[in-house]
């Protein structure tokens, strides 16, 4: 009982919120709503004008062509006007279907720009993709053409009633037993199709998700050999989103015949009773003007309207499942719009400005999840200039205190400071400016060289975008391209090398002037000549700055101010390099392991 309570009232919310967008657009949706109105009630006067000639035609008194050419004229005239508004209505409603889709899609990126990291932690790219593209789509298709059949089918509806009352009251009798018996299937049916088309919208993220991770890792894949097996978790996702698919559309579609079976004897049943009706009338058994006399032009309206009647509630219930599936991906769009985003500054957090460097980690406790933790009790302190160096196995939580400096995520308990400032009474963005990040797994966009280099610094010169690729040992390479720093990158760079992209990466570091650095595995992805070559410019890149680098190449920290190992979340050792090597311990079997 609770659980549906639940449901109704979330569809409720749900319309609620596509109504505002829609009623955002006022200035399009009222000359829809005008021009529904319109064109239905043209279409509506149609059998008037038609039952009027063939009562003219069937008149005792001879057939009266004069009557009969005006009434069929005036019917054409009313047929073509409502196609001819239906057409603009269609328009109208395209262009509004389109701003609303594109105001939703904007917010929703906007608010994936807001999310903290840990969301993008814990939901795959591809379901995220998935609900700007496939979900977006689904309600733009219902807005662009249900909307507009919702609202036909209801004037349709309301005005056939009046006219086949005006006709008569007896025969409307007979939709007393068939209308009723359509509803209460419909609303039936309705109960069991919706959560069907929430599994369905789930499954098709799961298997847009399970698509692209695995397209980015083709190479992999093609390396192991692992095609044949990819293939087939591939098709147990779409064979699951096909099922889904098939479950919702099959059961949707069971109400469809049935609801059509209804009307079909509700208008066989108008028609005789109709055709009853208009024999008695004639044979005068019946008198002129009661409620049981009718003209053979009388049945043949009466049986348009029924038509124009039972019609709509077809065709709701033909796109009821359609509205369902629009329902269930709007809450999945809510869903995200509705997530918290990344929290406040606190009120009273200040600017960071003319940072020098100082950087401390006090007694730090962190886990991602309360069940486990990862940071136990770590304290790290960098001084202005110096260069603290994080090693240790995978998983002991180095990239963690990366995260924490720069407040991706923020501990349990203990405190970290900036320039004797807690991080907390920071400004985010301020504290984020502080650093630059070179990072294991490179990342550029499409679009130029010189674009991608002056991501961090759009203000730079040309003259500086060439000193930093310099500084990186990546002019040479550029220069020797057609377009030069023109060069256009495709997405993430996959038209050049994984260690040139790297490259590119460490020049748009150089280009950056903040007091801090971070580096991790900066250089994994060179070869070692190359990375003897960048160690030289990366000391450059580090002179003067408090930089903090991951590193399992333990050549690349040798010349470190203080080497930090952590193990299962907790600092173990710590000391210049050559003091690590004279304890004996963790690093230096660590460091005898890659130079014996």
């Amino acid at each position: 009982m609770n659980k549906n309570t639940s449901r109704k009232r979330d569809n409720k919310g749900i319309m609620i919120r596509l109504g505002k967008y829609v009623f955002a657009q006022w200035h399009l949706f009222i000359p829809a709503v005008i021009f529904t109105l319109l064109s239905n009630q043209l279409s509506l006067l149609g059998p008037r004008y038609s039952g009027a000639a063939i009562d003219a035609i069937e008149s005792i008194a001879g057939v009266n062509y004069t009557v009969v050419w005006e009434n069929v004229i005036k019917m054409i005239i009313c047929y073509a006007a409502s196609a001819v508004l239906s057409y603009i209505l269609a328009v109208i409603m395209i262009h509004l279907s389109q701003k609303i889709t594109y105001k939703m899609r904007k917010e929703l990126f906007e608010k994936l720009n807001t999310l903290p990291v840990n969301y993008f932690d814990t939901h795959s790219t591809g379901d995220i993709i998935s609900h700007l593209s496939y979900d977006i789509d689904t309600i733009n298709s219902t807005l662009s053409h249900d909307l507009v059949q919702v609202m036909t089918s209801v004037y349709t509806v309301i005005g056939s009633l009046i006219f086949m009352w005006k006709i008569s009251k007896v025969m409307i009798l007979i939709f007393v037993f068939t209308v009723p018996v359509s509803i209460l299937f419909t609303r039936y049916r309705s109960k069991k199709v919706r959560p069907l088309f929430s599994a369905r919208a789930k499954r098709y993220g799961e298997l847009n998700g399970y698509a692209e991770e695995m397209l980015s890792g083709a190479r992999t894949i093609e390396a192991y050999g692992r095609q044949d097996v990819i293939s087939e978790r591939f098709n147990e996702r779409n064979e699951a989103a096909m099922n889904a698919y098939y479950n919702a559309e099959y059961n949707a579609a069971l109400l469809f015949p049935t609801i059509n079976f209804i009307n079909n004897i509700s208008i066989a049943l108008v028609a005789i009773f109709g055709g009853i009706l208009y024999m008695y009338s004639q044979s005068g058994a019946v008198a002129t003007g009661t409620a049981f006399f009718i003209t053979l032009g009388g049945v043949a309206q009466f049986v348009q309207y029924s038509r124009k009647f039972a019609g709509p509630i077809n065709e709701f219930s033909n796109i009821l499942h359609e509205f369902q599936s629009a329902f269930s991906a709007a809450e999945r769009v809510f869903r995200i719009l509705d997530e918290p985003p990344e929290p406040l500054d606190l009120p009273d957090a200040q600017d960071l400005k003319n940072v020098e460097g100082y950087a401390e980690l006090d007694d730090i406790t962190f886990g991602y999840t309360p069940e486990k933790t990862i940071l136990k009790n770590v304290s790290v302190a960098a001084s202005k200039g110096q260069t603290v160096a994080l090693v240790g196995p995978t998983g002991a939580g180095k990239t963690t205190i990366i995260n924490l400096l720069m407040r991706f995520y923020d501990p349990q308990s203990g405190e970290i400071r900036i320039d004797s400032i807690p991080s907390l009474k920071i400004k985010r963005s301020d504290l984020r400016l502080a650093f630059t990040m070179v990072l294991q797994d490179t990342w550029l966009f499409h679009g130029t060289i010189y674009d991608n280099i002056i991501y961090g610094k759009e203000n730079a010169t040309m003259e500086q975008v060439k000193a930093a690729a310099k500084a990186a040992r990546i002019d040479s390479l550029i220069e020797s391209l057609p377009d030069g720093y023109g060069t256009v990158l495709s997405d993430d760079g996959v038209n050049i090398s994984k260690g040139q992209r790297q490259l590119i990466t460490i020049a748009r570091a150089f280009l950056s002037d903040t007091p801090m650095l971070i580096l991790d595995e900066a250089t994994s992805n060179v070869d070692s000549r190359t990375e003897i070559q960048i160690q030289k410019a990366m000391n450059d890149l580090m002179e003067g700055r408090t930089c903090f680098v991951i590193a399992h190449r333990l050549s690349t920290i040798q010349n470190a101010d203080v080497i930090l190992v952590v193990r299962d979340g907790k600092i173990t050792e710590q000391g210049t390099h050559d003091e690590l090597l004279k304890l004996g311990g963790f690093y230096s079997t660590l460091y005898n392991s890659q130079f014996s």
